[in-house]
């Protein structure tokens, strides 16, 4: 097979990181659950804990392709591929740079649990370069970015962030979860260590909970050290169901960014919106960052109806479009974010990132739009 960098993306999605099936030579990778391998005369002592049995190793490959990284980790769930990530490069002592809007999950880790590690933190005043540099200092080790942001879908210079963090020798991170490496491969942009919940874009369907951390040889194996010992390791089931899912991915997301933008052109003309966030509407502040940076602006979006009209009362109406957690599935789904992924954050928090109250988050599915249009006209009727 060729090179990586020379196959196409769906190529990629569909082929590399296969287990073959040497017995039967069946078209689709066969599944080892086994928990228990020799360990005698062979060349790789593999363990679940520690990210090596076949399915485990080969799915890296894929993530790691599509991120263009050298390496890969799985994990059993996003926030375990953040926490181990951060643990692994952050002592006593340290400090970290984490830009303003952030993923609530995230953001409740860093403020709940840091101080027990004797690990300092950091917020910037918005996402300026301008900002990070303010909030730089001697122990600083780790500037953290999310771009595009939950749930506000912020954008955030990728560039200018690794720039300064190389002039300071600084490891830089990044939740890459909203774009997927569809639609944008941070490392283009000098990022060190990519972290997704594979939950999102790369499950695709719902039905898988996992994380995975893409990153250079060097920064994998640090990061190995301290997962082997915090144990988040995947099932096998669910690693190879994920491997299943990639192969479509670049299908479904090409198609739920198209059609995010369609919708976000829609509720930017309706006059019960009263504000729409989304990186592909030229109103939005950062739409020529986001033009530079991304290929496509993503599946999701988010807006605020009119003062007057209760987003829960909408959302209870919707028939086709589904309130409900989690983002990125096939299917269209709202939510809440203060009920649901920023709740952990105190009112004060929230209203410090921008996030309102009547704030309507929207994962943008694979239907057709005209359909998707048709189900919220209704509800707000």
């Amino acid at each position: 097979m060729k090179s990586h960098n020379k196959l196409g993306i769906n190529t990629i999605c569909t082929h590399v990181g296969e287990v073959k099936d040497e017995q039967f030579k069946g078209a689709i990778s066969p599944i080892y659950l086994s928990t228990s391998y020799e360990f005698d005369n062979v060349d790789v002592k593999r363990y679940p804990r520690y990210f090596n049995t076949p399915n485990q190793e080969m799915l890296c490959k894929k993530i790691a392709a599509l991120e263009k990284t050298e390496n890969a980790l799985i994990f059993g769930s996003g926030m375990a591929a953040v926490s181990t990530t951060l643990l692994a490069f952050l002592h006593k002592g340290d400090h970290i740079v984490l830009q303003q809007t952030l993923y609530g999950g995230t953001y409740n880790f860093v403020v709940e649990e840091f101080d027990k590690f004797g690990i300092e933190y950091s917020f910037t005043k918005d996402l300026s370069i301008e900002s990070f540099q303010k909030e730089i200092k001697e122990n600083t080790k780790v500037l953290y970015i999310e771009t595009p942001s939950n749930p506000l879908l912020t954008v955030t210079d990728m560039e200018a962030v690794a720039n300064l963090a190389k002039k300071n020798g600084i490891v830089t991170m990044i939740d890459n979860t909203f774009a997927s490496p569809i639609n944008q491969t941070p490392i283009d942009f000098g990022i060190d260590i990519m972290l997704h919940s594979a939950t999102k874009y790369m499950g695709g369907h719902s039905d898988i909970l996992a994380g995975a951390v893409a990153a250079s040889n060097e920064h994998i194996d640090i990061i190995w050290n301290i997962a082997k010992n915090l144990g988040g390791s995947l099932s096998d089931f669910t690693v190879w169901m994920l491997e299943r899912s990639l192969k479509t991915m670049n299908l479904r997301v090409k198609c739920q960014s198209e059609n995010a933008l369609n919708m976000a052109l829609y509720l930017d003309k309706n006059p019960l919106v009263s504000r729409v966030y989304y990186p592909g509407l030229e109103s939005h502040p950062n739409y020529a960052l986001a033009k530079k940076q991304m290929k496509n602006f993503g599946g999701m979006l988010s807006f605020e109806l009119k003062e007057g009209i209760d987003a829960m009362a909408f959302m209870n109406k919707l028939e086709l479009i589904k309130p409900s957690m989690s983002l990125a599935g096939v299917e269209s789904t709202m939510l809440s974010p203060t009920q649901t992924s920023h709740a952990l954050l105190s009112p004060e928090e929230r209203e410090n990132q921008g996030i309102k109250d009547g704030l309507i988050r929207f994962s943008v599915g694979i239907e057709e739009t005209k359909d998707l249009i048709a189900d919220i006209e209704q509800a707000l009727k």
